[in-house]
């Protein structure tokens, strides 16, 4: 087994951020800001932050290594499946969810590394100390 340090992990987290910062400085914020402007959206990330506590009945697929069903998402929403698709589709614009289909399903994840950067970004631009 290898062990990694506190202090390599961190490293590891702060090159992928950056990594990621550079290209989403070529990507439009304001799809993000938008992304994060509604609270349906931030219930869906909030939601698949914790995938087994909230969708571990999911049988189809386990929910924490393949991403949430589309259709548990609509069910914990309790709104239509065409409104949380539209819902699913600016979060994955903005890069903070990730939709693998499988035969006739559509599983969604958190991009952890994008939604650091964003916030990241975020904290610099109302930074008061520029």
């Amino acid at each position: 087994m290898k062990v990694v340090s506190e202090s390599s992990s961190i490293a590891s987290t702060h090159i992928a951020i950056s990594l990621y910062d550079d290209m989403m400085s070529r990507m439009d914020r304001s799809t993000q800001i938008k992304a994060m402007a509604s609270e349906q959206r931030l219930t869906i990330l909030r939601l698949l932050a914790e995938p087994k506590k909230h969708f571990g009945h999911q049988w189809s697929a386990d929910a924490v290594e393949f991403g949430v069903c589309m259709t548990l998402i609509a069910e914990a929403l309790s709104i239509a499946q065409p409104t949380v698709s539209r819902h699913l589709d600016i979060l994955k614009q903005a890069g903070f969810i990730t939709v693998r289909k499988h035969l006739k399903w559509s599983y969604c994840q958190r991009d952890e590394v994008a939604i650091k950067a964003y916030l990241a970004w975020l904290g610099t631009e109302l930074s008061l100390n520029d």
